[in-house]
């Protein structure tokens, strides 16, 4: 097949739906495909809305055309215009936009843009059944979809079961990690605020990620660590990849992210595979992967005190500790890895494209692959 997929910026960006889509790219072509990206300028919202009238010319003659769900702002007048003759529109939902934490009236009003999206394209690829439910409460469900979720194998270097015990049991302060880029829905701030409830000697945070993608979020984080006497306690260290993001999961005890809304959470999926217990949000698509008070606690928005409770406990109990990294470590190894799932997504396209020209027949034949 010629396929096409649109994104914004480069297909090299370091955050977790770009890897998705760097790893279904590599899927496709090793089935013999061809995928041509076209890559759309990272505006602002206006700017994207703006794009919808100037769109390159390349995305027609395709057999089948993917679209990043983040490029929606974009897209609505590409695909209200599309040449019908041409293959189905695919959707890639890593994460609802109108979903995500921010004031009531904004996100009524990007709905209005999300749904009219949604409402004109003919397959979806979820990450997780909770963002798949979640544009089911937007758009009409009577379209094929498969959900194919994340791996989290791609790095090596894990520990075996008697490490991370040793590692829980390693006494001082309770070594946390933070596995995100510095943007405001990860909830860095109110982590902080939280933590500033413990006392000093009873942990440390090492925050990996991008501090390039909103300079204002960094600059607020720079200042609120300087204004609590946290800058020796909390450090922003920057991305990290490769051999580089292995030996931090492998220093690391907990993965704490308790107000990162995810659509999916990769980060606590790999940090499942070395065994690390995680305290994550009740909101979103961490609940999928995080059994509270088995392998980790989940917390509601806010609460402050549910996560100085968790991180109390850990520190007391290293044996506690040692036990829900184990359980982690179990609750990965039932998970998919990427060749399974990139290889239920291809299908799932293969069918789509192959059962053309009418949506009844598409539905039909897509009906064993998206059973979820």
């Amino acid at each position: 097949m010629n396929i096409g997929l649109v994104i914004y910026g480069r297909l090299d960006t370091l955050t977790g739906g770009y890897l998705y889509d760097r790893q279904m790219v590599t899927a496709l072509e090793a089935r013999g495909h061809r995928v041509r990206v076209t890559s759309l300028p990272a505006k602002n919202y206006p700017g994207r809305l703006a794009l919808n009238w100037m769109l390159p010319g390349n995305m027609q003659g395709l057999d089948l055309l993917l679209q990043d769900e983040l490029c929606h702002p974009s897209l609505i007048r590409f695909n209200a215009r599309r040449d019908r003759h041409h293959g189905p529109v695919v959707t890639v939902v890593h994460q609802v936009l109108c979903d995500e934490p921010r004031a009531v009236w904004c996100n009524r009003l990007l709905r209005r843009v999300e749904k009219r999206y949604l409402d004109g394209v003919d397959g979806f690829i979820f990450n997780s059944r909770t963002t798949r439910d979640t544009v089911w409460r937007l758009t009409a469900a009577n379209r094929p979809h498969v959900v194919a979720p994340p791996g989290g194998d791609r790095l090596d270097g894990t520990p075996v079961p008697e490490a991370i015990t040793a590692r829980a049991l390693a006494r001082g302060p309770l070594r946390l990690l933070f596995l995100g880029n510095l943007i405001p829905r990860k909830g860095l701030l109110p982590l902080i605020q939280a933590l500033d409830g413990l006392p000093r000697n009873a942990w440390s945070l090492r925050v990996v990620g991008r501090l390039d993608m909103d300079g204002a979020h960094v600059r607020r984080v720079r200042q609120v660590l300087e204004a609590r006497g946290l800058v020796n306690r909390i450090q922003l260290v920057g991305p990290r990849e490769g051999a580089a993001l292995t030996a931090e999961f492998n220093r690391a005890q907990v993965l704490c992210m308790p107000y990162a809304y995810e659509g999916f959470g990769m980060a606590t999926l790999e940090a499942q595979a070395f065994g690390l217990p995680v305290i994550g949000a009740r909101e979103g698509a961490t609940g999928e992967l995080v059994s509270s008070g088995v392998n980790g606690y989940l917390v509601r928005r806010g609460d402050h005190a549910a996560v100085c409770r968790a991180l109390e406990g850990l520190y007391a109990d290293r044996t506690r500790l040692g036990q829900m990294g184990l359980a982690a470590r179990r609750r990965f190894e039932c998970h998919p890895g990427w060749a399974d799932s990139m290889t239920r997504l291809s299908l799932f396209l293969e069918s789509l494209a192959s059962s053309r020209p009418t949506r009844r027949r598409a539905m039909s034949a897509v009906q064993k692959v998206v059973a979820s």
